[in-house]
């Protein structure tokens, strides 16, 4: 079986920014084992399936570990594949997802998510936390991922925890952040669970960062940038229970993948 595969760099501006992601685009979907080896021989944090349902389409994630709930730059990349590679000719892609209904629209040279908003409660800092960054977080919080908010943002700059502990945590990862000079917050993103010791740019993880911040900002837009070595930046509206993710994303790679699988 021969399928199309492309590697996109998502809320990037021109390529080896960002967090890349690979896409396959799919007739009706292969069993679950096979998708799964499709993504752990990319060995990127995410490759993401998409199938159309009608004017829809029905996407999933995986890690080269674990399929997953719910991912924001393999669906910018997707919406990218759809809009610039496969001219759909729709003004809006509406995803369905294991964490409902996604969409994704163009605006100008950005493609904004439209995601729901998990926004995170406080709760007590997990022993592995101050002693895998050795230091306390101003705040810890949690949702899907747990949220350490650190006071300076040298702290997040600087920081190279021991991934071993935060492994050993309960939660899918850590996104660690805090107040800029530059931008409304930065943050970084670990999640050795599920085979990704450092994410470029965590796109779900903005679900629970956009609320945050915007409650202690008090402000409802924003702009962010998760400081990896690659980096991006990240457009953030807060809409109450749906949270809008916006950046950019471009191509690179297209090419053609064989498996043996009928």
């Amino acid at each position: 079986m021969e399928l199309r595969l492309y590697q996109i760099d998502a809320f990037a501006s021109k390529p080896f920014e960002g967090n890349p992601a690979a896409v396959c685009p799919l007739h009706s979907w292969l069993p679950d084992e096979v998708m799964q080896s499709i993504a752990t021989e990319n060995n990127l944090s995410e490759t993401a399936f998409f199938v159309q349902t009608g004017k829809d389409f029905h996407i999933r994630w995986f890690t080269p570990v674990h399929e997953i709930d719910l991912c924001g730059h393999a669906t910018l990349a997707s919406a990218y594949v759809l809009f610039s590679l496969l001219s759909y000719q729709e003004k809006r892609i509406t995803f369905e997802s294991r964490s409902g209904t996604l969409t994704v629209q163009r605006n100008n040279n950005l493609l904004e998510l439209d995601f729901p908003s998990q926004k995170p409660v406080p709760c007590d800092c997990p022993v592995q936390i101050p002693r895998a960054f050795e230091q306390a977080p101003a705040e810890c919080l949690k949702s899907e991922d747990y949220i350490v908010v650190f006071e300076d943002e040298n702290a997040v700059l600087n920081a190279n925890p021991d991934i071993t502990l935060l492994g050993d945590l309960d939660l899918r990862g850590v996104a660690i952040t805090a107040r800029s000079s530059r931008y409304d917050f930065i943050t970084r993103f670990f999640a050795p669970k599920y085979g990704i010791v450092e994410d470029p740019v965590t796109g779900s993880a903005f679900t629970q960062l956009i609320p945050y911040w915007s409650e202690k900002l008090n402000k409802s837009e924003m702009q962010a940038k998760q400081v990896s070595r690659r980096g991006g930046v990240v457009g953030c509206i807060d809409n109450g229970d749906r949270v809008v993710i916006s950046g950019s994303a471009v191509k690179y790679m297209a090419g053609t993948i064989y498996i043996p699988f009928t």
